[in-house]
C-alpha cells in the first residue's frame, strides 16, 4: 500500500539543507510531494540558487528518506529555484523574523548612478582610477561616495590621506569618512587596528558588504564608486546580486597578460545581469620626456584597451566604449602615496584630464530636483 502525503512530508523532515542545517521542510524548500497509486512518489525541492554546490546531496538524501517509507515503488525528484520573494522569506527567517536592512542604491526608485570598478587582475591601478575619478566627480559639483569592496586589498582609505580615520556612529548608522569632497568608506576603518589582517570567506564577505552599503548614512549621492577586488570572487557575485542596477567598468593596462583577466571580468557583468559601461587603458604610454607628450613611450605595449571592448562588445552584444586611455604619470603614483590624489593635487596633468573626461562622461551633471524627495510635509490650514 503507498503511503500517505503526510507520511512523506514527515519523512522529508528528517532531511536537512547540506548548508543550512535545517530540514527542507522547515525552509520552506518542499513545493509539492505527490504519491502515485503505483508507489512513486515525485518531490519538487526549491533550491535556494540555481546553481546551488549541494545539489546531488540533497537530490540523494531526499531520495534515501523517501525510499525507506513502506509501499514505495519508486522516488521522482523535481529540482527548481526559489523565487526573489522566497529567498526573502527564508533569509528573515533565519534571522529570527528580523528583515535584513533595506540598501537604497537597490530600490527601484533610486537616482544614484552605481560604477563598480573591476579588473581581471591586481596591479593595474584599479583603485587609483576609482579614486581619481570619485574626486575628479566631486570637483564637478556632484555628490559622490566610494565603498572599497576590496576587502583584503583595502587601499582607498590611504589614498584619499584618511588611512588612520574612524567613522562615526550614531545609533546603530555608520557615518562615512569626508575626504576632499568625497563620502568614503572602507573595512579598513572599521578594523581595530590599521595593520589588522581580514580573513573571511563567502557568507561573511556578502554581510559586511552589505553593512557598509545598508548601515552607512550615504545620504542622497549622485554617484557611488565601487573598488571591487580584482578578479571574478565572492565579492563580485554579491554586488551583482544586491546592486543590479550596478554598471561594471572594466580597468585594464595594454599588455596581453592584462587583457585576457579583464575579459573574464567584463564577462562576469553578464553573469550577474549587470552591464558593462565602459573600459579604461590605464598604464597606456609614458610621454617622452625628451621629445614631449606627442611620441608615446609603449611599455606595457599598445592596444589592450581596445581589445577588451572590442571582445566584450562582440561577446555582450552592444557597444562597449573605450572611455579613455590613461598615460603613465609619476604624479600619480605618488598623489596615491601621500593620499592627495592627481585629480585634486595637480587637474592641470594630462593624466588628471584624461580622469576628469571619464569622470564628466559617466557622471554627466548633478541631478535636479525632478523625482528627489524634498523632505518637506505639509502643514495645516
Amino acid at each position: 500500500m503507498a503511503p500517505t502525503t503526510d507520511e512523506v512530508t514527515a519523512a522529508l523532515g528528517g532531511v536537512l539543507d547540506p548548508e543550512i542545517k535545517k530540514p527542507i521542510t522547515e525552509l520552506g524548500m518542499v513545493e509539492s510531494v505527490v504519491v502515485r497509486t503505483d508507489g512513486v512518489v515525485a518531490v519538487k525541492i526549491l533550491l535556494t540558487v540555481a546553481g546551488c554546490p549541494m545539489k546531488d546531496t540533497l537530490r540523494r538524501d531526499t531520495t534515501a528518506a523517501v525510499s525507506k517509507l513502506e509501499g514505495v515503488t519508486g522516488v521522482e525528484i523535481e529540482l527548481g529555484v526559489m523565487s526573489a520573494e522566497q529567498r526573502a522569506a527564508l533569509q528573515t527567517q533565519l534571522r529570527g523574523g528580523v528583515a535584513e536592512k533595506e540598501i537604497p542604491f537597490s530600490r527601484p526608485d533610486s537616482l544614484t548612478k552605481v560604477f563598480a570598478i573591476a579588473s581581471g587582475k591586481g596591479g593595474v591601478g584599479k583603485s587609483s582610477v576609482t579614486v581619481n575619478l570619485a574626486v575628479a566627480m566631486a570637483a564637478k559639483g556632484l555628490s559622490v561616495g566610494v565603498l572599497d569592496a576590496d576587502i583584503y586589498g583595502h587601499s582607498v582609505p590611504a589614498m584619499l590621506g584618511v588611512a588612520d580615520e574612524r567613522p562615526t556612529a550614531v545609533e546603530d548608522m555608520i557615518m562615512p569618512v569626508p575626504a576632499h569632497g568625497v563620502k568614503v568608506i572602507s573595512i579598513g576603518m572599521l578594523k581595530p587596528k590599521r595593520d589588522q589582517v581580514v580573513a573571511w570567506r563567502g557568507p561573511i564577505l556578502d554581510r559586511a558588504l552589505v553593512q557598509m552599503l545598508a548601515d552607512v548614512y550615504w545620504g542622497d549621492l549622485d554617484v557611488l564608486l565601487l573598488d571591487l577586488p580584482p578578479g571574478t570572487g565572492d565579492i563580485a557575485i554579491s554586488v551583482g546580486q544586491r546592486l543590479t542596477s550596478a554598471e561594471v567598468i572594466v580597468v585594464t593596462t595594454p599588455q596581453e597578460a592584462a587583457t585576457e583577466v579583464a575579459e573574464r571580468a567584463g564577462t562576469m557583468a553578464q553573469m550577474v545581469h549587470q552591464r558593462v559601461a565602459g573600459v579604461i587603458e590605464n598604464m597606456s604610454f609614458l610621454p617622452c620626456p625628451h621629445c614631449g607628450p606627442e611620441h608615446r613611450i609603449e611599455i606595457f605595449g599598445t592596444g589592450g584597451g581596445v581589445r577588451v571592448a572590442e571582445t566584450l562588445s562582440a561577446r555582450l552584444g552592444y557597444p562597449i566604449p573605450l572611455l579613455g586611455e590613461i598615460p603613465l604619470d609619476e604624479r600619480l603614483r605618488s598623489g596615491g602615496d601621500l593620499g592627495q590624489p592627481l585629480t585634486a593635487a595637480d587637474p592641470t596633468t594630462p593624466a588628471a584630464q584624461i580622469l576628469a573626461d571619464i569622470a564628466q562622461r559617466l557622471g554627466g551633471r548633478p541631478r535636479g530636483l525632478l523625482g528627489r524627495q524634498l523632505g518637506l510635509s505639509p502643514v495645516g490650514r
